[in-house]
């Protein structure tokens, strides 16, 4: 190999390695934000609450209906 080529495949392996640290985040909410979109995660905790605010509705619903017989 001449001497041309060695700052070349050292270059490559600079951009691989910042790649790879970019594809690979190291904290835990990079890496969690990496495996779910952002618009899933805005939706499982919206319907999370509305599913919740429902079924206390309906809870409310039958406490007060047994409190009228």
């Amino acid at each position: 190999m001449s001497g041309a080529e060695k700052p070349t495949t050292a270059t490559a392996t600079t951009s691989t390695t910042a790649t790879t640290s970019t594809t690979a985040p190291t904290t835990i909410r990079a890496r969690f934000e990496s495996k779910f979109p952002r618009g899933l995660i805005i939706r499982l905790i919206a319907y999370l609450f509305v599913g919740h605010l429902f079924a206390f509705f309906v809870y409310l619903l039958f406490v007060l209906g047994g409190q009228n017989q």
